[in-house]
């Protein structure tokens, strides 16, 4: 009577190899240093953008504004095929960073309100696209992304009006209803940041640079059914965060309505010295990016001879 024990199944071998390295370098766990070069690089790319769109002009269809409020395809790239937690603490804070501070237009505790609003928006749609070829996850993401943003900064603005700590910003030609300018003001940033500069140039981004820009960070390209690093666990706990940190956006936001404006920093050096200021913000998006490469190869280096 045979006594050998059977092999393991190959779905054992399979989760084994998920937890272990590919090609002795690259890894599904993220490291410390493809953390923070995530992060920097989610910041760097998020700022830039927004430095682009301080050059053009905000375009209007008679009482109706058109403008682009950012460039959803950005953070969604960078979350979809690296990590959408690290992305999504990146990105807001590039805004903050080379967009408000150094441009002299920071509101101090109010900018919060952004950070927490783009932060989940960022975090919930990144973790949406399971597979980084999918054109139809990739499109319901960017509509997601802005949808998460938007109505929590509409939530937000409706509730000063009606509480009564700000007067409403009504619009000639248009239903004088707050209700119906949120919703028009919604529909307009869908089309334009969710779909125009969101789902379209993401759809063909995004599936473009899958596979190829991962092992130039040492990490493993995001395979379909495989857990992503830093996405969105679905459980009733990371629920009742994400409301928690909604209601602490309208709190931060209240502060402004109140007044209150600590830390705030509003030289506006584009008024005092033009669009040409905006270089600056863009050589400091080099200098940091730069840092971050250098560091990251360093680290890299470090890891391969310890490991050899």
């Amino acid at each position: 009577m045979s006594t050998q024990v059977p092999p393991r199944p190959a779905e054992d071998e399979r989760r084994g190899a998920l937890r272990g390295t590919i090609d002795g370098i690259r890894r599904t766990e993220l490291s410390t240093s493809q953390k923070l070069m995530i992060f920097v690089l989610s910041m760097s790319l998020f700022g830039l953008s927004n430095i682009i769109l301080e050059i053009i002009p905000d375009p209007s269809i008679g009482p109706v504004d058109v403008s682009v409020s950012y460039m959803v395809f950005v953070p969604l790239t960078v979350a979809a095929l690296f990590s959408p937690f690290w992305a999504a603490l990146g990105a807001p804070l590039g805004e903050i960073v080379f967009t408000d501070l150094l441009m002299g237009d920071f509101s101090g505790l109010a900018e919060v309100e952004g950070f927490l609003q783009m932060f989940l928006a960022v975090f919930i749609a990144g973790s949406l696209v399971r597979n980084p070829r999918s054109r139809v996850q990739i499109a319901i993401a960017s509509v997601v992304l802005v949808l998460v943003d938007k109505v929590l900064s509409a939530v937000v603005d409706l509730s000063k009006v009606w509480i009564g700590v700000e007067d409403a910003e009504l619009v000639e030609g248009l239903p004088q209803s707050m209700l119906a300018l949120e919703t028009i003001g919604l529909g307009v940033d869908v089309i334009m940041s969710g779909v125009l500069l969101g789902a379209i140039p993401a759809m063909w981004l995004i599936p473009a640079l899958h596979g190829k820009i991962e092992p130039l960070m040492g990490m493993r390209p995001r395979v379909p059914g495989e857990p992503i690093p830093g996405a969105a666990p679905r459980t009733p706990l990371f629920v009742g965060g994400a409301l928690l940190l909604s209601v602490a956006s309208f709190g931060f936001a209240f502060l402004e309505a109140f007044d209150i404006s600590a830390g705030a920093f509003e030289p506006d050096f584009i008024d005092r010295f033009g669009n040409g200021f905006l270089l600056v913000a863009v050589a400091a998006i080099a200098v940091v990016l730069t840092v971050a490469v250098l560091l990251f190869r360093l680290s890299r280096r470090a890891a391969e001879t310890a490991g050899s």
